[in-house]
């Protein structure tokens, strides 16, 4: 049996570098050589135990690399060709995908808890933090690369552009519009310039990391907010001389920013939801203005599917985003252990870890 080498969940706070079993593909599979990935901050909501997966499971969701075998009904790809896939990877054909909602295209339930809509990556099926990685459903998922782009230019594009931009997306953000976007970290960032290419004319990003607050400037960010230094609703009204903000956006996944971002918000506003959440939410009766609002909230899933990372990739091509100041650390995948206590802990400015096996 030949075997890889891959990054694996044992028990909470453990994940591990392991030998496993190198993919076998079925006949609408590929199995995708991994040439980078990333590690992502729900990868470390598995780490610490507040999103269950089974222990032995491979993870990572952000795959880039190049086709090693195909399935036998596999047609429009060839072997030796560079490809990205979605985190999110719908088959195209079920009932979610025939209703236009293809992140959802998932099972309904999962250890009695609710599976996040189509995300199997490394979340019901093994991920692509390893050598290789079988991609189901390839028609519909793998994309081929151009030849001009490398792989660090469309790294962002399966899961984190892909996440952030839907967020500015179902915010309906339009041209003209001022928005708030709580936490900075790598979802947040796209967000920002997602917002910034859906036409906001101001942006006002709130986190409290310096290297954060700089990146979101060179997003698009007009403003920022340390909110370890003021008061964030007030300084958010003040900014828009009381009037609120037309879409906040929540990156993050706590209640705090949840109300945050529900508080800064105009009447009839909207607020999307990107984070993930580990426990309940409580929706602040005066924040809601008791149901009388007029107030939207949304939540997304990152979009998937071959036409999605085609089009983040023209995006990427065409100059219309630089995401390179995201990528601030680089691993080898035999230094994962190193890269997940990195990034755990948030040291040296840490935005986005690249792993190369």
């Amino acid at each position: 049996m030949s075997l890889m080498k891959a990054a694996v969940f044992v028990e909470k706070n453990r994940i591990v570098l392991e030998d496993k079993p190198i993919p076998d593909v079925g006949p609408l599979d590929a199995l995708v050589r991994i040439t980078t990935t990333t590690l992502c901050g729900t990868d470390l909501h598995i780490l610490k135990g507040e999103y269950p997966v089974v222990p032995g499971l491979i993870v990572g969701h952000e795959p880039v690399g190049v086709i090693e075998r195909l399935g036998s009904q596999v047609k429009g790809f060839a072997e030796g060709q560079r490809v990205i896939a979605g985190a999110i990877t719908p088959s195209g054909h079920s009932y979610a995908c025939l209703c236009g909602c293809g992140a959802q295209d998932g099972p309904a339930t999962r250890h009695g808890f609710k599976a996040a809509g189509g995300w199997k990556l490394g979340n019901t099926i093994d991920g692509c933090q390893a050598e290789y990685v079988r991609i189901p459903d390839a028609m519909a998922n793998l994309c081929a690369i151009p030849d001009t782009l490398s792989d660090e230019q469309v790294l962002m594009c399966p899961d984190i552009m892909s996440t952030g931009f839907s967020g500015a997306e179902r915010g309906e953000i339009t041209i003209g519009d001022t928005v708030a976007v709580f936490a900075l970290g790598p979802i947040g960032l796209c967000a920002v310039a997602g917002a910034r290419l859906r036409g906001a004319s101001r942006i006002i990003g709130i986190d409290t990391v310096t290297e954060r607050l700089k990146v979101a400037r060179k997003m698009g960010a007009t403003d920022v907010i340390d909110f370890k230094t003021a008061d964030v609703v007030e300084q958010v009204l003040a900014l828009t001389d009381g009037r609120g903000v037309d879409v906040s956006i929540e990156a993050l996944g706590t209640q705090t920013t949840f109300q945050w971002a529900l508080r800064t918000l105009r009447p009839g506003g909207r607020l999307s939801s990107l984070g993930v959440y580990s426990q309940d939410l409580n929706i602040p009766l005066g924040g809601f203005a008791a149901g009388l609002g007029d107030y939207s909230i949304v939540s997304t899933l990152c979009p998937g599917g071959k036409e999605r990372m085609r089009r983040l990739m023209t995006v990427v091509a065409a100059g219309s985003v630089d995401l390179a100041p995201l990528v601030t650390h680089r691993f080898k995948l035999d230094q994962i252990e190193a890269a997940y206590e990195l990034f755990a802990h948030q040291r040296d400015g840490v935005i986005k870890v690249a792993i190369s096996p």
